[in-house]
């Protein structure tokens, strides 16, 4: 847990999660509530020892404050250069950039129609395979876009790996989360389980407990419903 937020920190508080009921299981999932801007950042070598991924997926769970449009992970490298970008929002925006630029910001992906801050608790994965990434929203494939990036894209990890809003944002964001244990992959490949009740057929990690990063593509995912 590099990126390490505490409910002792001014403007974080425990909440209820996204289940409050879950067959088989008296716990109550719990989350973060950040209510004032708050940054945590980190150098990326420290999440990264070696090169970053060239194909990799990126699961949370959030909820965000109907209206909120704020980028919740970010990786810039060592000129400042935002390499990716995690927004949450309307019409989200997946920023990523490699060693030569590519894409432009013109050619970003960008999930129209969709609304990733409405008030309301969402499943939310990024998988980036080859030239595509795919928005996984709830557990159902929604958007696949293509990825305008170079043959053997790079990402440096030399510069810092930072959550909350983008470096030269200005915008308080208000949103809880919740942590990623309960989501699985299933891919028939592996059949194995993401969360730590077993072992993960990717290198997986988790960043402040928030998001997960897995190196590799998705393959179905399985989530434990709740119960109403």
């Amino acid at each position: 847990r590099i990126l390490n937020i505490k409910e002792t920190m001014e403007g974080v508080s425990m909440a209820a999660g996204l289940c409050t009921n879950r067959k088989d299981s008296e716990e109550v999932d719990m989350a973060y509530r950040i209510e004032k801007k708050i940054q945590l950042s980190a150098p990326t070598k420290q999440l990264f020892p070696g090169p970053f991924p060239e194909d990799f997926s990126l699961m949370t769970t959030v909820r965000a404050k109907k209206g909120a449009q704020f980028f919740l992970l970010s990786i810039y490298d060592d000129q400042g250069v935002q390499q990716l970008g995690l927004e949450i929002g309307r019409s989200p925006v997946f920023l990523y950039e490699d060693h030569m630029g590519k894409p432009l910001p013109e050619d970003y992906p960008t999930f129209k129609k969709i609304n990733l801050a409405d008030g309301k608790w969402h499943r939310i994965a990024y998988s980036v395979e080859g030239k595509s990434v795919t928005l996984y929203l709830d557990c159902q494939k929604y958007q696949s876009h293509t990825l305008l990036r170079g043959d053997t894209p790079v990402l440096s990890t030399d510069g810092v790996t930072v959550f909350g809003t983008r470096l030269l944002d200005e915008e308080v964001f208000e949103v809880g989360m919740k942590n990623v244990k309960g989501i699985r992959n299933v891919e028939s490949a592996f059949q194995k389980t993401l969360s730590h009740e077993g072992e993960s057929p990717f290198r997986a990690q988790h960043i402040s407990s928030l998001i997960m990063f897995m190196e590799g593509g998705l393959g179905l995912l399985h989530c434990e419903r709740c119960i109403k």
